[in-house]
């Protein structure tokens, strides 16, 4: 199952996680996805989707 985040502040932080996690593989996920939705400012909805996002991306 492949979920599309949705609004552009989203996509923009999907893909900087993804970026981070390529550049970086041991980095802290948790971290990472705390000071991205601060970074893209992404409301308490979208955060969930985030680490959701980078939890399951994690399992594959």
């Amino acid at each position: 199952m492949s979920l599309q985040p949705q609004g552009e502040k989203l996509r923009n932080a999907v893909k900087h996680i993804s970026e981070m996690r390529k550049e970086n593989p041991d980095i802290n996920l948790n971290k990472l996805v705390d000071e991205t939705s601060f970074k893209f400012d992404l409301s308490p909805k979208d955060s969930e989707f985030l680490a959701r996002f980078v939890k399951e991306s994690e399992a594959e």
